[in-house]
């Protein structure tokens, strides 16, 4: 019987199994075991921190083959740990980055403990919000990142000014700006609220501030900015600053192509960090809803609504009570006092004012 390729599956259990690397940096190794991001591996192969078959090593310049033994600090290199990719709903003011010089909040300080060591996929801007891919792949990271993978990442625009049909219909064609060539976008216009105009803009290539600059060119000055997907994994009713992982097997049938085959992705290994988010929901539908979700991104805000959800007035649940409503970071309202159908009485003596209605959304 011949042995198929490399690369190929000769039986349907082995679609997934990944292939066998041919060698990758050791501080990228080092990374991908969750020890550490790859940055802190290479000062700590400076600082002396680490050994390669018995031996110090000296420098991050080195090639290593599944046959190495890698030691941190006298321990040897945990297990490589599977696949996996989480769902992050970045909020506005946050930096995509380990540090910043200035001092603003970044990424890896939002992010849960167990969490500080994965790879965002791609940048969102300091004042951008919305839906960013984590993984602890690195190989998983630059395929997803590169415009050859063909995943249209998803926005919703609002922008001050007015830009008719036949002004948007250029950056459906592509456009070069400062010589720069910009490919085509899927701009949808949806509405004129006051100033502003909503947009849907959909793009494959994501080159640095793509959307702000085309607009730009079109004459409208771009003021929020939320990516609402990002290929099949859509941002839904995540909240600002949750975490979902996505299933494994919803991992196999969305990476199941040849490209990610051959990156060497791995589904069946261990896992070290606790799964967060369990009841990931389905990703797919490339239909955007209009639900007029503010705190979502789904849809711009209504006047008189605020961008809060409104279970954020409640309390935050505790790990135990939350994984018991199946979702993280969820929010209870808070329970209403007296007997239902009952407004709560007021003060004791009769004086002062009463209970204060709110305004409805």
């Amino acid at each position: 019987m011949t042995k198929p390729p490399s690369g190929t599956q000769s039986a349907e259990g082995d679609r997934n199994k990944p292939t066998p690397l041919k060698g990758e940096r050791v501080a990228k190794v080092i990374a991908r075991s969750g020890l550490c991001s790859r940055r802190d591996a290479e000062v700590w192969i400076a600082d002396g921190r680490v050994k390669l078959n018995g031996k110090l090593l000296k420098t991050p310049a080195i090639t290593v083959s599944e046959d190495d033994r890698i030691e941190v600090d006298g321990m040897p290199l945990p297990e490589r740990e599977r696949t996996r990719l989480w769902m992050y709903h970045k909020a506005r003011g946050v930096i995509t980055a380990a540090r910043d010089p200035e001092g603003r909040p970044v990424l890896r300080d939002q992010l849960p403990k167990d969490l500080k060591t994965v790879h965002p996929v791609g940048r969102l801007d300091f004042n951008t919000e919305g839906l960013l891919l984590l993984t602890n792949d690195g190989a998983l990271k630059r395929l997803l990142e590169l415009p050859s993978t063909g995943w249209l990442r998803r926005y919703r625009v609002r922008a001050f000014g007015e830009a008719p049909e036949t002004v948007l219909a250029k950056a459906r064609k592509g456009m070069e700006i400062d010589g720069v060539r910009y490919g085509p976008m899927e701009i949808v216009a949806e509405r004129q609220q006051g100033d502003n105009q909503w947009l849907t803009v959909g793009l494959r290539e994501g080159k640095n501030r793509e959307v702000k600059v085309v607009l730009g060119a079109l004459g409208l000055q771009v003021n929020r900015l939320i990516r609402v997907s990002y290929g099949p994994f859509q941002l839904g009713e995540l909240e600002p600053g949750a975490v979902q992982e996505v299933r494994s097997r919803v991992l196999r049938d969305q990476l199941s192509g040849k490209a990610f085959q051959e990156a060497g992705l791995d589904f069946d290994g261990p896992m070290r960090t606790p799964v967060v988010g369990r009841d990931t929901p389905a990703p797919v539908s490339k239909k955007i809803e209009k639900t007029g979700r503010g705190a979502s991104g789904n849809a711009p805000l209504r006047k008189g609504q605020s961008g809060k959800s409104r279970t954020e007035k409640g309390r935050t649940l505790s790990a135990a009570e939350a994984a018991k409503h199946g979702r993280p970071g969820f929010v209870a309202r808070p329970k209403a006092h007296g007997k239902p159908g009952k407004k709560p009485a007021g003060k004791p003596n009769g004086k002062g004012r009463g209970p204060q209605k709110t305004r409805g959304r």
